[in-house]
């Protein structure tokens, strides 16, 4: 009997010692899935701590997978696959008794399929999202200075930079116009009140990738998301060491850059921080450029199902302003020199593997100087001008003669442009049903602007409190082979008062992608619209109030001119996607249908006298003499409306485990419907172009909006061997419209340097041309070519662009494992 108890007790410790461990064990759990959503059998998963495998296993018929470990800390799950490329998930902490949920989506080998936010906000394959969606990773801008390029690689993008390095460069989506895109850094807005932003001062540094959303996104994202959305994505540390890494390079025109990173991960913290300092003369006097930049990404992770992360985002950027260079035959002597200032604070937790919900508050502080020091030009007759040159457009047309520079009356001066944005976004999504979830999200902005042009006795100020309200439904039915997501948004804004933004998406599978030589068919469809407010300027200059300061409320009641409004965009777009050869091959096509309806239009000077006619002649003068010097005041008013239409297409080709190729091309057919210079007005003419109507400050009806070309398109390919990578990368646009805007400003006060709007921007071809050795197991090093072919005309006529340029770089890694 006492033998017996002994035997007992002992098998109950030996007992208790094999179950410790996992007693206190943390348990890692989830769905393997491929690109439409269905889940993958026989999937190796693996649990790594510090780059080891510490336990691994396969997915079952469902795709489900359990890991468990009596480790804890920061780990990472690994997972692959016959015809699937190896996907390594992000790493997170676990914690003794933790159970968290990894849930994993795994690539084709051969095409690229990533994970997106944009549509939805929350991350989902990109093929479940209904909606046109491209994510540039961060190999395709590793030795660029920018992301200017990088952008021209994504169908449905027009990019425009006015001028060289560092000028304004701005996106138009499917023909909407360029400040009708909603930019977001980390989830968190930073373009400007009423939606403009300068790409140019987004370098690469910081920044792992960008997404690129095509159609409006209002229900999600708030007003300006009325074209596009552009989310920037800030780099974590993963590693359980500190990983340091310079690189630093030079190259023609005095360029030169210096770069460090610093990125790791330690038990529940992990870090990234970067500087770089670009300084560069660019081909042309006056046009000197900096950007000097700080980053900083901190993520604690208080549980496993508890995360608080901040991340800050300093800028100074200084740029010469030539102007338009070819215009004048020399550079106006100003800078635009600005501090940006971004920071997003979030907490995310988990309740429950149904259950999520996100906090974040983002903070926007924009500060823009834009400095004149003396008034470049040829005083003559009270004003200056430039030199006599003679303007060609693309078109044919050309003339001759002096422009003016600046006026005579205003010397010296300075600018000054504050953007201000507190955002406050709580989101949770949710499952209703095992096939139904829901996404709901409330958002508080406040915004304040302030704009000083001293020069001109201006000093104005604005304060907005917005309200934003989303609910969005999002299911599958037939197992999956049909996805759609209803979704309404409200937007409450204090300057144009409330506007509803509904989106419905659907996604229909005829055929899974799998093996076979024309395997796997998606089909796509969406209905949106999309709410943009004025911006400052607009709200200023709003040609309403300036007609009723000035006694002329018979014209307001003649035109129907109402205070400044929002604007607002309608629009459906349906597509194709087609595999081939067992997935090496992919093809999408998108056709999409944009109505723009009561944008904003601008109202030149030189039209006071026709607007307030009961004035005299002296009191007309010195109006327009007021609103034409430098812009100080730019008249605004809801009078534009234009529709947009095309298809785009785009095709991604896996060429063995080595190359990669990608393209895409396209077609907009945008037309102007109706426009103030038009219906209330009339064009402009140039006395030397008889017969020939041109719109000086806007597109007149029937013709197309400024610089939308009808043909754009890119190529790349890609190399990547042990020791060295290529990359070549190529964009075309055709012939675009555009306009001098010298309406009045030749010598004699007259029309003769305005040339007809028709295809007056030159098309371009660019190429350039990067690589990059593995010297050793610690240093690469590379070069990066732009604009190979050297082509002049890759902005707006007026604007010489950068020729070809080369540059030298040596990239260095420091820190191993312990």
């Amino acid at each position: 009997m006492l033998r017996r108890s002994r035997l007992r007790t002992v098998a109950s410790l030996a007992l208790c010692t094999l179950l410790t461990p996992l007693l206190h064990a943390v348990s890692v759990h989830g769905t393997v899935k491929d690109p439409a959503g269905r889940p993958l059998e026989g999937i190796i998963v693996a649990l790594l701590q510090n780059g080891t495998v510490i336990t691994s296993a396969r997915t079952g018929g469902d795709g489900t997978f359990e890991l468990t470990s009596s480790a804890h800390g920061q780990f990472n799950v690994l997972a692959g696959g016959i015809h699937f490329r190896q996907v390594l998930a992000r790493t997170f902490y676990g914690g003794t008794f933790d159970s968290v949920n990894q849930d994993l989506i795994l690539e084709p080998e051969w095409v690229r399929e990533s994970m997106v936010t944009t549509p939805t906000g929350i991350p989902q394959s990109q093929g479940l999202a209904s909606n046109a969606v491209s994510t540039i990773e961060k190999s395709a801008f590793t030795n660029k200075f920018d992301l200017v390029d990088a952008l021209r690689q994504v169908p449905g993008f027009q990019v425009v930079q006015s001028g060289q390095r560092g000028g304004e460069t701005s996106v138009y989506v499917r023909g909407g116009n360029a400040d009708s895109n909603k930019v977001l850094l980390d989830g968190a807005p930073i373009e400007d009140i009423g939606g403009g932003f300068d790409l140019s001062t987004i370098p690469s540094t910081g920044i792992a990738s960008v997404e690129a959303y095509r159609g409006p996104n209002s229900v999600l994202w708030g007003s300006d998301a009325a074209a596009g959305t552009i989310a920037f994505t800030t780099p974590r540390g993963t590693t359980t060491f500190p990983s340091l890494l310079y690189e630093g390079d030079g190259g023609g025109f005095g360029t030169y850059r210096n770069e460090v990173q610093l990125a790791g991960a330690r038990t529940r913290l992990d870090y990234y921080g970067a500087y770089a300092n670009l300084q560069t003369g660019n081909s042309l006097p006056m046009d000197e450029h900096h950007n000097i930049t700080e980053v900083v990404n901190l993520g604690y992770q208080y549980s496993a199902s508890t995360s608080i992360r901040l991340i800050a985002r300093n800028g100074d950027v200084a740029t010469g302003q030539p102007g338009t260079y070819s215009f004048f035959g020399m550079s106006n002597d100003g800078k635009q020199s600005g501090q940006d200032i971004f920071m997003t604070g979030s907490i995310d937790h988990t309740f429950s593997d149904t259950w999520h919900g996100t906090v974040r508050y983002g903070l926007a502080r924009k500060r823009d100087e834009s400095q004149q020091w003396y008034p470049a030009g040829d005083y003559i007759e009270g004003n200056y001008y430039g030199n006599e040159v003679t303007i060609r457009g693309a078109n044919g047309y050309e003339a001759t003669g002096r422009a003016l520079m600046n006026y005579g009356s205003v010397g010296a001066h300075t600018t000054d442009l504050d953007s201000n944005r507190d955002n406050l976004y709580a989101q949770t999504d949710f499952s209703i049903l095992p096939h139904l979830g829901g996404v709901a999200g409330f958002r508080y902005e406040d915004e304040r602007g302030m704009e000083n042009k001293l020069a001109y006795g201006r000093a104005e100020t604005v304060e907005r409190s917005n309200y934003d309200y989303t609910l969005a439904l999002n299911g599958d039915l037939d197992h999956q082979r049909i996805l759609y997501s209803f979704a309404g948004g409200v937007q409450k804004n204090e300057l144009y008062g409330t506007q509803g933004a509904p989106r419905v998406g659907v996604t229909y599978y005829p055929v899974f992608p799998g093996a076979g030589a024309f395997h796997g068919t998606r089909l796509t469809f969406n209905f949106t619209n999309g709410v943009k407010e004025p911006s400052l300027d607009d709200q200023y200059g709003s040609l309403y109030q300036f007609l009723l300061q000035n006694g002329g409320g018979a014209t307001v009641q003649k035109y129907g001119i109402s205070p400044i409004r929002a604007e607002q965009t309608r629009t459906y777009d349906g597509g194709v996607e087609q595999n081939f050869f067992n997935e090496r091959l992919l093809l999408r096509a998108t056709y999409f249908h944009n109505e723009f309806g009561r944008q904003i239009e601008y109202v030149g000077a030189n039209l006071v006298p026709y607007l307030l006619p009961q004035l005299s002649a002296a009191q007309q003068q010195s109006l327009e003499g007021y609103l034409e010097s430098e812009s100080a005041q730019a008249l605004t008013l809801n009078s534009m409306s234009y529709r947009a239409q095309g298809i785009e297409s785009e095709a991604d080709y896996g060429i063995g485990k080595n190359i990669f190729f990608r393209g895409g091309y396209t077609y907009l057919d945008a037309q102007v419907q109706r426009s103030f210079s038009s219906d209330a007005v009339g064009p402009s003419t140039n006395p030397n172009i008889p017969g020939v109507l041109i719109g000086n400050d806007s597109p007149l009806v029937g013709a197309r909006p400024f610089r939308r070309p009808p043909h754009t398109g890119f190529a790349s390919v890609s190399y990547a061997h042990k020791r060295f990578t290529l990359l070549a990368t190529s964009a075309f646009a055709g012939r675009s419209d555009d306009s001098t805007y010298l309406g009045g400003k030749d010598l004699f006060g007259t029309n003769t340097l305005l040339l007809p709007n028709r295809n007056l921007d030159s098309g371009y071809s660019r190429l350039d041309l990067g690589g990059t050795y593995k010297f050793s197991s610690r240093m690469d090093l590379y070069t990066q070519l732009d604009n190979v072919l050297s082509q002049q005309h890759l902005g707006p006529i007026g604007y010489p662009s950068l020729p070809a340029s080369y540059r030298f770089g040596v990239r260095v890694a420091l820190g191993h494992p312990k």
